[in-house]
């Protein structure tokens, strides 16, 4: 299907509830390690408290984020883009901690190339579909 035959409206909805679901399970999960003593945090293993306390609270902005962009606001081009910023810039200083023998689990890498690509993804989708059109 080309792009052209994709309504505006449902590449809006898709792209925000993506955000809020990812913000959901981001918060979810990252509120499991951080605040209850039980499965989650040992299933955690190794985790850098850094990356668990930067992405728990970035769930917050995902959220925002999501129902931003929804509402086609152009304050969530903003929001995404700093949200894809401050999330790469963390997985940088979690390598430079990992080059200096800091602890880690190799689903932290995943999980934060993954979310690393998630919002470069909504930030250029934002910029693109939001931004051209204000």
């Amino acid at each position: 299907m080309t792009q052209d035959k994709i309504n505006p409206s449902i590449s809006f909805i898709l792209v925000a509830v993506i955000a809020i679901i990812f913000g959901v399970l981001t918060i979810k999960s990252g509120g499991e390690v951080i605040f209850l003593d039980g499965i989650a945090r040992m299933q955690a293993g190794n985790y850098s408290n850094f990356v668990v306390w930067f992405n728990f609270l970035a769930g917050f902005f995902y959220i925002t984020a999501g129902i931003g962009i929804f509402f086609r606001k152009y304050w969530s081009v903003l929001l995404s883009r700093t949200i894809a910023i401050m999330t790469i810039l963390i997985f940088l200083i979690l390598g430079l901690t990992i080059l200096n023998d800091g602890l880690y689990e190799m689903r932290t890498i995943i999980a934060m190339s993954l979310r690393s690509s998630v919002w470069i993804i909504v930030a250029f989708f934002a910029y693109k579909k939001i931004s051209t059109n204000s």
